[in-house]
């Protein structure tokens, strides 16, 4: 376990810097973006269809597709298993910053 894993950060700004490096494979970043799409879909889906059932696939579009990314691509274990919060929030800051071509997709 890295410095960095256990390491208690004191803001998202200080975290998203790790976060981006634990995701450099570029296989792993795509799957984040689609697991991160999907997620976005579903919820959607259910405000407006106004049928909840929709959000019980959130988890598995979200972390199905982003632990396949870490375990057989980037070859990490996932930020969510110590820094659930910030890991979360960089998932959206990481999708928005691939949209907009901050970051290689």
């Amino acid at each position: 376990m890295t410095a960095a894993e256990t390491k208690r950060f004191e803001s998202f700004t200080d975290f998203y810097p790790y976060y981006l490096e634990e995701h450099r494979n570029l296989t792993c970043r795509r799957l984040h973006f689609v697991g991160t799409a999907l997620v976005i879909a579903l919820v959607a889906t259910a405000l407006i269809s106004g049928k909840l059932l929709w959000l019980a696939g959130v988890p598995f579009a979200g972390y199905g597709f982003a632990w396949t990314g870490h375990f057989f691509f980037e070859h990490n274990r996932p930020a969510t298993f110590k820094h659930p919060f910030y890991s979360l929030w960089g998932d959206f800051v990481m999708f928005k910053d691939m949209l907009l071509g901050r970051i290689d997709r």
